[in-house]
């Protein structure tokens, strides 16, 4: 595990992240205060930004994921009602106005 101040991070960020890539731990410090942690990402994490931001928007509550039925797939969609019975009744609103 190694530690870094502000300063010499900002300086050498991009070997301080090819350090934590490799499975180092590098504590942030300011003033002698440890503030920040760089790590790799834990191996469940995909490594797809948009995968990583659509998990945080569930746990924020955000988005509620999909109802997935048996063998991962979502449930068949099913018809409201056919077609013709959705027109004929469009036109039957429209026309009492």
């Amino acid at each position: 595990m190694r530690s870094v101040g502000l300063k010499v991070l900002k300086n050498k960020l991009s070997e301080y992240i090819r350090l934590a890539a490799a499975g180092e731990t590098v504590l942030v410090t300011d003033h002698d205060r440890v503030v920040a942690q760089i790590t790799a990402p834990d191996a469940s994490r995909s490594p797809f930004l948009a995968d990583a931001m659509l998990a945080e928007a569930v746990r924020k509550g955000w988005l509620t994921p999909p109802v997935v039925g048996e063998g991962g797939m979502p449930p068949e969609a099913k018809p409201v009602a056919p077609l013709h019975e959705l027109v004929a009744e469009l036109d039957a609103d429209r026309s009492e106005r």
